[in-house]
């Protein structure tokens, strides 16, 4: 069945049925729906507040709309360890609760998969096959009937945290507190014909496109080395979508990944910043919760530097499995600097100042992260060398 669209309340037919069947199965619904045909199942109130309970979980936008991406999620978290066969495909890798699961035990029991994500990568088959060698199991990648006996039935054998938090934590200590030769993707949203959210004359194209270009002059005069995800609106017709900007992030092997949009709301009392990173409070059934702890981190930084320096309605930080996010290798934070909806924010993103002060607040989060504690300084007083170069106007 091809993957739907749009479903929402008061929609009927046979994906609706669909819909609810995974939501039973997720214990977010009751098996028969009180009332309805099985013919003609419909998208009801009740389907509507599991739908909404199942993004809360998964770290999705709570809508109660089952678009593509919810479609996935609730294809994906069916999956328990032990339902399938589990192997590394390059061209199409598995995805599901059970490969979350897979790597969850992996980490307990001292194994690097890389993070808990649900995406059957090249670390976890690494990681997998290490398990397999280390307990004299062939080690061909497939995870099936011996060695999810093995996996039951081993003790955890990390202790002292969570794993993947650990280990996270030791890149940042090793990588050292210097800036100079490090490599951070600045992801300018949106692009080409695609210029995201409108309002006050300004587009979100324009403006995540400006703000880059000020990071990116920033972070070259203290040495790291930035790259673009997208070239300016002019040059690109089509953006790339959000795997392939997290595929050219994994292929420049960088330590870190800044996401730059703006929001906008029917409501335009509707105002301030957010930051986002990866996680989630459910990675499926029975599936350990996801996480990005240096991305949390990352995203609290960012969100107090920028509102300590500007006048920008702090909105906090909170955990997301967006395809950016989720796919990325390393650290990513996605960072909504305002609403264009609302005339406040928008008359402060219009001014090159502001949008200065910003893109100096997020360079200067990077660099704390690396800072080891006695010697950071407090929030919104660090400074950094000016950008190399010039940026463009926002439009």
């Amino acid at each position: 069945m091809p993957v739907p669209v749009h479903y929402a309340l008061g929609d009927r037919g046979p994906a609706v049925g669909e819909i609810r069947g995974r939501l039973a199965l997720l214990d977010l619904l009751p098996d028969a729906p009180h009332g309805v045909p099985e013919r003609d199942p419909v998208f009801d109130t009740q389907v509507e507040q599991a739908v909404r309970t199942f993004q809360q979980l998964q770290g999705l936008v709570c809508d109660g709309v089952v678009g593509a991406q919810t479609w996935r999620r609730l294809e994906e978290a069916r999956w328990r360890l032990g339902d399938r066969v589990l192997l590394h495909s390059v061209s199409h890798p598995l995805t599901g609760g059970d490969v979350s699961s897979l790597q969850q035990r992996l980490l307990e029991l001292g194994f690097d998969p890389g993070r808990v994500d649900g995406i059957f990568g090249t670390m976890t088959d690494h990681a997998l096959r290490d398990f397999q060698r280390n307990i004299g199991l062939a080690d061909d990648g497939t995870c099936g009937p011996a060695t999810f006996k093995a996996l039951a039935r081993l003790a955890r054998t990390v202790v002292g945290g969570a794993p993947h938090t650990m280990r996270e934590e030791e890149r940042i200590r090793s990588a050292g507190p210097g800036l100079a030769g490090k490599v951070v993707v600045i992801d300018p949203g949106h692009g080409g014909a695609d210029l995201g959210v409108t309002g006050h004359d300004l587009t979100e194209a324009h403006v995540a496109e400006d703000l880059a270009a000020r990071i990116e002059g920033r972070l070259a005069a203290v040495g790291v080395r930035a790259y673009l995800t997208r070239g300016r609106l002019a040059d690109d017709e089509r953006p790339p979508d959000e795997d392939a900007r997290a595929q050219f992030a994994n292929r420049t092997d960088a330590d870190l990944v800044v996401s730059l949009h703006v929001d906008g709301q029917a409501n335009p009392q509707a105002q301030g910043m957010a930051t986002f990173y990866y996680g989630s409070a459910d990675s499926g059934r029975g599936a350990a919760p996801a996480q990005s702890p240096v991305g949390q981190s990352f995203a609290r930084l960012v969100q107090r530097e920028v509102t300590a320096r500007t006048d920008l309605l702090d909105c906090g930080t909170d955990a997301k499995t967006w395809d950016l996010l989720r796919r990325t290798r390393m650290p990513a934070v996605r960072v909504e600097v305002g609403y264009l909806t609302n005339a406040h924010d928008a008359a402060r993103l219009s001014d090159p100042a502001f949008r200065d002060v910003v893109a100096e607040a997020i360079v200067v989060a990077v660099q704390r992260l690396y800072l080891p504690p006695d010697t950071d300084a407090p929030t919104g007083v660090l400074r950094l060398p000016a950008a190399v170069g010039s940026a463009s106007p926002a439009g």
